[in-house]
């Protein structure tokens, strides 16, 4: 008798496909089902990087089934919530029906995530009510999380930096909740989503900047020091990246009421 279906998320890093842990490595061997989403305005550098690791790390073809996504309306909608909240239904729906027809008993499925399955990647909440509606169904599905080299930590790496200092602690937000500038009880702000620039628009007396764009990748672009000095840089560079390469993305660290460098670090 075939065992319960098991759906495999997979972190894979923030960019660099050398950023592939053991175990992640095991399981795309192991999975007998690819289950690939791919968004609206999907990327060639992403689709190519994702090819990459798979053919790197698997020696046997695997099944693969690509899911649609929906359109992402967040960005023009006044109810930012209730637009998330029906993205997400829609993500479910085409997921169930995908996860339904082309996984057979036994057999396991998975997905590539972007950097870490935990961290703003929506993957996880949406496969945890998929396999529990499918349970409860009759037809159990077991999950599994592997971590992968989120950005978060890839930022702290290329700048040589711990994320926190002695005693303190760190946030991690989206950009809009910074909207009105850093919190106040918070020193160190590691900062996520910013496709407004959030960091150019905010009071930027007593705080660094430690900001990086593709990392991990041949493209990797780091700059860092008091963000009065540097936002126009990063802003500058930035922009001419995007249109260069036809996307971006980027993360930054802002440290509030720490001894600034001089001047700018390129790297």
């Amino acid at each position: 008798m075939a065992g319960p279906r098991k759906l495999v998320l997979i972190g894979i890093g923030a960019g660099n496909p050398e950023w592939i842990t053991l175990q992640a490595i095991a399981a795309i061997r192991e999975i007998d089902v690819l289950f690939v989403v791919l968004k609206e305005d999907q990327l060639d550098d992403l689709v190519e990087a994702r090819r990459i690791i798979i053919e790197r790390h698997r020696d046997v073809p695997l099944k693969t089934v690509e899911l649609r996504d929906p359109p992402r309306p967040w960005q023009t909608t006044p109810d930012y919530p209730a637009a998330v909240a029906s993205w997400r239904a829609q993500r479910l729906e085409s997921w169930s029906a995908a996860v339904a027809a082309e996984l057979p008993e036994g057999a396991s499925g998975g997905f590539l995530i972007w950097g870490d399955p935990s961290l703003y990647e929506s993957t996880l909440a949406i496969v945890d009510k998929l396999a529990d509606a499918s349970t409860r169904a009759g037809r159990p599905i077991e999950v599994q999380v592997i971590p992968g080299i989120s950005c978060v930590l890839a930022l702290a790496a290329a700048f040589k930096i711990p994320l926190n200092r002695q005693g303190r602690a760190v946030q991690i937000a989206p950009a809009r909740l910074l909207a009105s500038g850093m919190p106040e009880t918070v020193d160190d702000v590691v900062v996520m989503l910013d496709g407004k620039q959030t960091f150019a628009r905010i009071d930027p007396a007593g705080l660094e900047i430690f900001w990086g764009a593709y990392l991990g990748t041949a493209a990797e672009l780091l700059i860092s020091g008091p963000l009065a000095q540097v936002r126009d840089e990063i802003l500058r560079v930035r922009a001419e990246a995007a249109e260069m390469n036809g996307w971006i993305f980027d993360t930054y660290l802002l440290r509030r009421d720490r001894v600034s460098r001089s001047g700018p670090v390129r790297n």
